[in-house]
């Protein structure tokens, strides 16, 4: 792994320096205040999903055991940015390390390409339990969907590892400075001393799959949902219907088209200040808002989540009593 060197100066530079958003000292903290809450009640917030799913025996299902999956990889996504991030808002100097930048770039990409394999494959589920309602129990078995979830993941971490060997072997040259609150390869790509266009291509290519095959997949998906939707006879049918697929299309609307946004032109498009906006919706803003949507528009989530919240007052109230 090379380390940052100057062709003007014979010292050598182990980091970058993450502008993340420069303002007086009164405003960082302000930012790490409103930040620092939105990541607990992130982490709060897809923790509950986890637990109701865990604890209630009547949401051992496929669809919410598909859930508490995506709920823990949110919890590590989001984690993948924000800590960093916070502890640039009270850092003087705002430097990661070398090793620690390609971690950031490969956690955060991996677990973002995570993502998009399990809204495809939530998308599946959903698209079998509607087209298919006769044949879903046989179909969507226990150990199909244990084989999904694990397939998910493996997909999404072996996806990266190659190009982000590649680029972190390259020199780069000059300004360390990265005008973002993380290490994206973008701004990475643009401070390296000799420009190689295959890597480049390479890696232009490799990146935008596992964000493109997912989303054609879910299309597809509901593409094929909405003509069995439209078929049935009865508003109420229909209603009820769309009702499942609601809150997973909430997410998706959400998720990819931050996503789109962002990598659907190219990077010179957008100016510094709207990249890291658009990238702090879909990694930061948009794992707070899922728990949300998956909670108010589920009945059976929301009955869940009241049973554990009764549990817990109870407990404190005994607890309290027994003091």
């Amino acid at each position: 792994m090379k380390t940052l060197s100057n062709p003007t100066n014979s010292s050598t530079i182990t980091g970058f320096i993450l502008l993340g958003f420069p303002c007086p000292r009164e405003g960082q903290i302000l930012l790490f205040m409103f930040f620092f809450i939105v990541y607990l009640l992130t982490l709060m917030g897809n923790a509950s999903i986890i637990c109701a799913v865990r604890w209630d025996q009547k949401l051992h299902t496929p669809m919410y055991l598909l859930l508490a999956n995506f709920s823990f990889l949110e919890i590590w996504y989001v984690t993948s940015t924000v800590p960093n991030m916070l502890a640039n808002f009270l850092s003087d100097t705002k430097v990661i390390s070398f090793s620690g930048c390609f971690l950031q770039f490969y956690f955060f990409f991996s677990l973002g390409s995570t993502e998009c394999f399990f809204l495809a494959v939530m998308a599946f589920d959903r698209y079998l339990a509607i087209c298919r309602p006769l044949h879903y129990s046989a179909l969507m078995t226990g150990r199909l969907c244990n084989i999904l979830v694990i397939s998910c993941w493996v997909l999404g971490f072996l996806w990266f590892p190659v190009p982000i060997i590649i680029i972190s072997q390259m020199s780069f040259c000059g300004s360390r400075i990265i005008d973002h609150f993380l290490c994206d390869p973008g701004p990475l790509l643009a401070l390296t001393c000799k420009k190689d266009l295959l890597i480049e291509l390479v890696f232009s290519i490799l990146s935008p799959l596992p964000l493109i095959i997912p989303f054609l997949f879910i299309m597809g998906s509901y593409a094929l949902v909405l003509i069995a939707v439209l078929k049935v006879p009865s508003a109420s049918g229909k209603r009820k219907a769309f009702s499942t697929c609601g809150s997973h299309l909430a997410v998706v609307a959400l998720f990819y088209g931050s996503v789109l946004v962002m990598y659907g032109s190219p990077t010179s498009e957008h100016e510094a200040g709207m990249q890291k906006l658009v990238t702090l919706f879909y990694s930061v803003l948009t794992p707070f808002l899922n728990p949300v949507i998956y909670s108010l528009r589920n009945k059976h989530m929301k009955t869940a989540l009241k049973k554990i919240l009764g549990e817990i007052k109870t407990w404190s109230s005994k607890k309290t009593l027994g003091n």
